[in-house]
């Protein structure tokens, strides 16, 4: 236990000194492109009006960065072997990682509270996400190997890809050639107003078609988390061939309601196990 402790105790060190170094070094840059003022001390020439000294501001940024590094430095840690501490702990993760982000970048005055924090928070929930994911899968397939040595079932593939396939040609029915059709009739029938393709499609046909195929993939494969996001990838190209950039909230009208009916199936198959699966299947594989 107490090595245990020694490692991470020397991990959140270094995190905080390469945080703090990092920081500087990236704040030395953006002042070398950009406006110095003659300033020596690499930190913003917004922080040094606001803290009032160029040393005051250097002492913030250094822990800024410091509490950046050391965030960010217990990322490395092992994954829970439950489904639902693991979602937790990274969240929490997650969350703190934001935080710490967006109080580095406003408070060493590189950026205001406004839509460009947001643009920068996104960049790092999607790099963030990246990582998680590659992590995940990593020790997902050193699992399913641990499994198959002791003589035990795989269980399901990495975020249930393998289950989500047949799901998927009933998505490009859906996605794809419906919309065609429904714009290729209001344009040779209903010439003014799109009202299949552009109102009773969107509004009432992709949200219904999406939850009810989520809830059938759940109430059989537990969550899929990659079944919304391929709703809202086979749609996306038919906003742009039969449709308009305005027409990009379609996507948001299935993807959202697959999601909400995946997990709705997925309470529902929690709810009435025997009901939902095949007596080959271990109470591990469902979710």
């Amino acid at each position: 236990m107490r090595d245990i402790r020694k490692i991470w105790s020397i991990r959140l060190a270094a995190g905080t000194l390469l945080g703090a170094i990092l920081t500087t070094l990236l704040a030395w840059l953006l002042l070398s492109f950009g406006v110095s003022n003659g300033q020596s001390i690499p930190v913003s020439p917004a922080a040094v009006q606001f803290y009032g000294s160029a040393a005051l501001a250097l002492v913030v940024q250094l822990l800024l960065g410091g509490l950046f590094g050391a965030v960010v430095s217990l990322a490395t840690l092992p994954f829970a072997n439950e489904g639902k501490k693991l979602i937790l702990l990274s969240l929490v993760h997650w969350g703190a990682t934001v935080l710490c982000f967006s109080l580095l970048l406003t408070g060493c005055r590189w950026l205001d509270f406004g839509w460009d924090l947001l643009l920068w928070v996104a960049l790092l929930t999607l790099l963030y996400f990246l990582i998680w994911l590659g992590r995940w899968i990593g020790w997902y397939m050193e699992v399913i190997q641990l499994r198959e040595l002791l003589g035990l079932a795989a269980g399901p593939s990495p975020l249930k890809w393998r289950e989500t396939l047949p799901y998927l040609p009933f998505l490009l029915l859906v996605c794809n050639l419906l919309p065609a059709a429904l714009r290729w009739v209001d344009r040779t029938f209903v010439v003014d107003v799109p009202v299949l393709s552009g109102l009773l499609l969107p509004y009432l046909i992709l949200p219904v078609v999406g939850y009810l195929s989520g809830l059938s993939l759940g109430k059989r494969q537990g969550v899929c988390p990659l079944y919304p996001l391929a709703c809202f990838l086979f749609y996306l190209p038919m906003v742009y061939l039969i449709y308009n950039s305005s027409a990009l909230f379609h996507c948001f009208m299935i993807a959202l309601p697959a999601l909400a009916g995946n997990v709705m199936g997925w309470l529902y198959r929690r709810a009435f196990p025997r009901k939902n699966r095949t007596p080959s299947e271990g109470a591990d594989h469902g979710d």
